[in-house]
């Protein structure tokens, strides 16, 4: 394989793959959720009434002028509304909006009436006339704030012989507990089937490419997706249902890029998880909700009850990997988006977060890694760069017999084969040689995945004008670097270039010098192209992805002048 145009070949893929992300909204790269018949508690039992958990459409009333139970934890903070027992107020303590400390937290759950509502809710549905708490239903609660040392006790009474609760708590991250309970003081045994439901009352703007936000659960112990885009179409092909599914256990909610919110049910119990979706008065209403399968059998003076789990909080890799091992939640650790190399990007994450442990800064840890993986594929690298070596020294010699024979490429190849014979060279030893080359490609992707979506390098500064190695290079030479009081990108996205991608562009000149020049004019003057095109184009990639790239560039110049300094004809067989 001729190696000029392999390394076209990779460079173009990557330009594609990558360019993707900054040209178009593109869509998850992942399967989606796939919708089936839908099953609604109607159809479980003819003796029970539609569930309240399906009724998605309609806004939920503002309650925050109403009586709430603060949420005062180590990591987490909020309350409750006492209007319909709705967790709808947390944000979360270590993480801002913005780089700036003395900016908003943020918030996962919000009221009716905030700019990007979201709420959780739990509840029950029974036949026989049986009155159940509604979204209006005003409850009680026995006392104080829901800390980790505290939980709360929220309960209601229908006025029928049965009182209903809620108990809370949570521990020192994002994990909620919640048990339902219904304490039946009548004569007669009622059935109840217990539901829960995450709501989201909005549609996030459109992901960046590479990123999947959407429906994210584990049912059957197969994850499943589905973003905004395909609820929708599916929810109008099936009356509003988008996805439908009866399996024990399991755990389902919203995924956003750093975020999660989700329900985990008994694991245990059968229970039937469904995704609605609903356009009303110019607002969109996506639902996620659970509600047990079979019911509970609630007999004259007894007690039954229903546990649940709630996550909402940040996706962080290390507490991910605690839950789902000590709790026993199935596949919770995959609710990071490890992308399409995940066998590659999980390794390297851990990789990464050990070396940041000794030297604090992530910057330097991928530095490190750089020179770890560099260090790993040495032999390979040695062996290709030699292989360069020798094509360029013989490039003048295979140059005069194309030119001897430009009118006749059989003599033209023959000619060529000729000196590669004089002096020793396999052609096949060329192929041998792209090796590396192929490798960068997972190595390259999988690193962008970490940089890109893990939590852990959000808003992590590296040195000077770096703060947030997640974003791009906020420098840019189009208005000097900020003296001239203007944002050129304003005018175009292409506009704004930083000092790291135009480091990178250079160093990739730099690296260009020390590979033999392409015999095809074509690919010669594509080749002299690509270090500028690509400035432009990873100018609006993450800082990271960018020191990564120009700090590897910067390693392969050195090794690669190193071995090829030491070429001889006469003496390396290739």
């Amino acid at each position: 394989m001729d190696r000029n145009r392999l390394l076209l070949f990779i460079t173009l893929s990557v330009v594609i793959t990558f360019g993707f992300q900054f040209l178009l909204p593109g869509p998850p790269r992942h399967p989606t959720a796939q919708s089936v018949a839908a099953v609604r508690p109607s159809d479980v039992s003819p003796a029970v009434a539609p569930a309240p958990a399906s009724q998605v459409s309609g806004t939920a009333p503002d309650t925050r002028a109403t009586p709430r139970v603060a949420i005062d934890a180590p990591r987490v903070v909020g309350s409750i509304s006492l209007v319909g027992a709705r967790l709808d107020d947390l944000s979360l303590r270590d993480y801002h909006d913005a780089v700036q400390k003395s900016s908003p937290l943020v918030q996962l759950l919000a009221p009716a009436d905030a700019p990007y509502p979201s709420s959780i809710q739990l509840g029950w549905a029974a036949g026989d006339g049986v009155r159940v708490p509604d979204q209006a239903s005003v409850w009680k609660n026995d006392g104080g704030a829901l800390t980790a040392s505290h939980p709360v006790s929220l309960s209601w009474d229908n006025g029928q012989g049965l009182v209903f609760r809620v108990d809370y708590s949570v521990d020192k991250n994002y994990m909620f507990t919640a048990r339902q309970s219904v304490r039946n003081g009548t004569d007669k045994a009622l059935k109840i089937w217990p539901w829960q439901r995450v709501r989201r009352d909005y549609t996030p703007p459109p992901a960046s490419y590479g990123t999947f936000e959407g429906m994210l659960g584990v049912l059957d112990h197969t994850t499943h997706q589905a973003a905004y885009g395909k609820i929708v179409g599916e929810a109008q092909k099936n009356a509003g249902v988008a996805f439908s599914h009866e399996a024990p256990g399991g755990w389902a909610g919203f995924t956003d890029k750093y975020w999660l919110t989700v329900l985990i049910p008994d694991q245990a119990a059968p229970v039937i998880n469904q995704l609605y979706f609903a356009h009303e008065d110019g607002t969109d209403h996506y639902q996620v909700s659970y509600q047990t399968a079979d019911p509970q059998i609630v007999a004259p003076g007894a007690t039954a009850s229903f546990d649940n789990r709630l996550f909402v909080g940040a996706k962080e890799v290390h507490l991910l990997d605690r839950y789902q091992d000590q709790d026993h939640i199935p596949l919770l650790s995959y609710a990071v988006d490890w992308g399409w190399f995940y066998f590659l990007t999980k390794p390297f994450f851990y990789v990464i977060d050990w070396i940041y442990s000794l030297v604090g800064n992530f910057g330097i840890a991928i530095m490190i890694f750089t020179v770890l993986v560099k260090i790993v594929f040495y032999p390979l690298a040695a062996k290709s760069y030699q292989s360069m070596g020798k094509m360029r020294l013989l490039a003048p010699k295979i140059q005069a017999a194309r030119d001897r024979h430009k009118d006749d490429p059989a003599k033209q190849q023959a000619a060529m084969m000729e000196v590669y014979k004089e002096e020793g060279i396999s052609p096949l030893a060329q192929a041998g040689g792209c090796l590396p080359l192929l490798i960068q490609i997972p190595v390259f992707i999988s690193l962008y995945s970490v940089i890109l979506v893990m939590i852990e390098m959000r808003q992590a500064p590296f040195f000077g004008w770096i703060r947030d190695l997640s974003v791009v290079d906020p420098t840019n030479i189009f208005n000097l670097f900020g003296l001239i009081p203007f944002n050129p990108a304003l005018i175009s996205p292409y506009l704004h270039l930083g000092v790291w991608p135009v480091l990178l562009g250079i160093t990739m000149y730099f690296q260009q010098m020390l590979n033999p020049p392409p015999p095809d004019p074509v690919q010669a003057r594509m080749f002299k192209f690509m270090p500028v095109f690509l400035t432009f184009l990873m100018g609006r990639a993450p800082a990271g992805l960018v020191v990564y790239w120009t700090w590897n560039n910067l390693l392969t110049i050195g090794q690669q002048w190193y071995i090829q300094r030491s070429v001889k004809l006469d003496k390396v067989k290739v």
